[in-house]
């Protein structure tokens, strides 16, 4: 199953990056402004988007859900312990669960190397 997300994953990925390259800025389109806008657009000029603006979309969101997917499946082969179980593991082997300070002797002046 991890396989056929990592597949799918890949192809969006390469289609999302076609679909991008293909199209073209709002600069480019100056001739809109000139009463040609409606052309470039599927349902005309009071459509929201183009085919390829709404191809891009679909594709995006199946890249984010493959994302999730194989986040999913990462987190499935590698699950973390326990905060409770790395606390508790030290104790039982004899050792103290947090480390002791070493005793300083008092004086700072004697801390300070020479």
């Amino acid at each position: 199953m991890e396989t056929l997300v990592w597949v799918v994953h890949i192809i969006v990925s390469v289609a999302v990056i076609g679909l991008v390259l293909l199209q073209h800025g709002k600069g480019a389109d100056m001739g809109a402004a000139f009463g040609s806008g409606s052309s470039g657009s599927l349902f005309g000029a009071t459509g929201s988007a183009n085919f390829l603006s709404r191809s891009t979309a679909i594709l995006a969101t199946l890249f984010f859900l493959t994302s999730l997917g194989l986040a999913y499946f990462g987190l499935q082969q590698h699950k973390p312990d326990s905060v409770l179980d790395l606390t508790a593991a030290p104790a039982k082997s004899g050792q103290p669960a947090v480390p002791v300070p070493a005793q300083n002797s008092g004086s700072k002046a004697a801390d300070i190397p020479q």
